[in-house]
This record gives structure tokens, sequence and C-alpha cells, in this order.
């Protein structure tokens, strides 16, 4: 695994870490018994057919009590790390994160945020009364800009078909699916550029399907939007195309513009 660039990050990489070195661990164990069991009760010329059924307590209840403890084990840790990637009542931003055959829009909060609005998610309830947005095109790679340290809560909508957001260095990806809204959280650690993508197949430019990821200080985040808002991207909900796609700025057809060679 590439090093994690978020602190959701390192969490899901400790797992891994963790499964990993108990399943390397219990693996010598098990091979370790059965190349014993071969080499000690290996069959002699002059054995007698041994004892054919043979019941050993202690050691049935401990084959069957440790692999529980094992799940036991594995299923409260993964259920921390989720709620760590998933859940935090008050993130510092919500973008709301539209995939699209086939390109990006990211949609950023403008004002004071109500984190209430992310407790149950509909298409008519958001965390900000405006937005500032950008869209990528057949053309144009879109680049998402997160603040560094800062919690950000990604709430995903598509209007077409599965899309799959994913940032490799976040050690984090969710599937888009349409009439859904998924979500989950980075923090990123590092001011730094990364390469994100849509993981799931999704049509016949799916591997155009690219965005960019800049990680900046929160004053240059801040200067930022105030950039995209004095260039008049802003509306008064995020977009989050369907059947408004054609009317909405920065969410026409794709295919459209791939089809006139917009993407050579």
């Amino acid at each position: 695994m590439p090093s994690p660039a978020t602190e959701q990050g390192e969490h899901t990489l400790a797992l891994w870490q963790g499964a990993w070195i108990a399943a390397l661990v219990t693996g010598v164990i098990v091979w370790a018994l059965i190349f014993w069991a071969v080499w000690r009760y290996r069959r002699r010329s002059d054995d007698e057919i041994p004892i054919q059924t043979r019941y050993n307590l202690p050691l049935e209840v401990f084959y069957t009590l440790a692999p529980i403890i094992m799940v036991i084990v594995f299923f409260s840790h993964t259920v921390r790390v989720q709620n760590i990637v998933l859940d935090d009542p008050t993130p510092d931003n919500t973008v709301e994160v539209v995939g699209q055959q086939w390109s990006w829009t990211f949609n950023y909060g403008l004002g004071e945020q109500d984190a209430s609005a992310n407790d149950e998610l509909t298409d008519d309830e958001y965390a900000y009364d405006e937005y500032a947005y950008v869209s990528g095109t057949g053309s144009d790679i879109p680049t998402l800009v997160l603040p560094v340290n800062q919690t950000t809560r990604f709430n995903l909508y598509s209007p077409d078909v599965i899309h799959d957001f994913g940032v490799p260095a976040f050690l984090i990806k969710m599937d888009v699916i349409p009439g859904r809204v998924n979500h989950y959280q980075v923090t990123p650690k590092e001011i730094g550029t990364y390469a994100g993508k849509c993981y799931e197949l999704c049509g016949v430019y799916h591997s155009r399907m690219l965005f960019n990821v800049e990680v900046v200080s929160e004053e240059d985040y801040a200067a930022y939007l105030e950039e995209l808002e004095a260039t008049g991207n802003t509306s008064d909900g995020p977009l989050i195309g369907g059947e408004n796609a054609d009317t909405q700025v920065g969410m026409t057809n794709e295919a459209d513009e791939y089809a006139e060679g917009g993407a050579e």
C-alpha cells in the first residue's frame, strides 16, 4: 500500500497490517502443526493400525474458541475504523461530489455549514445555502482542492450509472450509486498533489474519468473559494445532474463533447 496521506488512511493501513500479521502467524502455526503431525505420526512398517477415534476435549475447545475470538477482534477493529472514516458529526467542510459520464463535478459550500443536514441525506437537504463548483469536461481533468489538517466530508451523487470515487493515496474509495448518497471523510496530513479516478467500469470513456487532488493550506483554500465565487461559478444548491443536467452550467452531457472530439 502507498504511504497514507490522510489520518483516516493511517487507521486503514493499521487495520490491514494487523489483519495480515494475524493471518501470517496463524498460517505459520497451522502449517507447523500439519508438518509435525505428518512427521510424528508417519506410518512405520511394523506399526499396527492406529486407533481411528480419539477425543481431546481441551484441544477441541481451543480450536473452537480461538477462531471465534479472532473474528470478534477483527470485527471490533473493523467497525472502529469504519466509524472513524465515515462518521464525524461536525466535519470542517462538506463537498458534494457528482460522478457523471464521464467526469466529476465538485460543489464547495460557501458560508456557514449546517452539519445536521448530513444526518438524513436527501436531494433537497444540503449543508450550505450557497455553493461554488468546478466541473471537468471532455478535455479538462477537474481538480479537487482540499485544506490540510481539516476534515472534509464527501457526499457522493450519480445521476446515471454506478461510479466509484477514490484517491489511492487516501487508501479509501466508495461506490457512487444513483438514487443513493454515500459518504466518507478525509483529513489530509500534508500539502501536495494526488491523483484520483473512477474505480468502477462506467461506460465507453471510463478510463478518462480522472481527477486531481490538491491539498493546500487553510488560507489558500479560502482564497480558492473566493476565486470561484468571484468568477461566478456559484449556485443556490449543488449541481447534482440528473434530469436537469443539460440546464446546469458545468453538468452538460460529456458524451456529446467526446463525440465531437473534445477528448482528442
